[in-house]
């Protein structure tokens, strides 16, 4: 795994809306440092990195950044207790015909 994916997924989820601007600033420049495509590896590492939120935005950057890895990263139905992003991602997957709906 590329350093900067490392050290994105070692700070964590994201924070929520009750995070400084110089939190969510310096998470955004991590997600920009990591290089496009990401493998497979990171694609399923940085799943783990989704907040409680949208995290003004930066949530769905982090969506299109995992989705330019192989797909699908996530291929069973993540459940009704899921994070909301997992479960964007799965249904983006279905609805992409990637994996059929379980």
């Amino acid at each position: 795994m590329r350093p900067e994916v490392q050290t994105f997924v070692a700070d964590g989820p994201l924070p929520d809306w009750d995070a400084s601007g110089e939190e969510i600033d310096r998470r955004v420049e991590q997600l920009d440092a990591i290089p496009r495509p990401v493998t497979g590896k990171e694609a399923r590492a940085l799943v783990s990195c989704f907040g409680p939120d949208d995290c003004y935005g930066v949530a769905g950057t982090l969506l299109h950044l995992i989705e330019t890895g192989p797909n699908p990263v996530l291929t069973t139905d993540p459940g009704p207790d899921a994070n909301d992003w997992h479960k964007r991602l799965y249904d983006r997957a279905v609805n992409g015909g990637l994996i059929p709906r379980t």
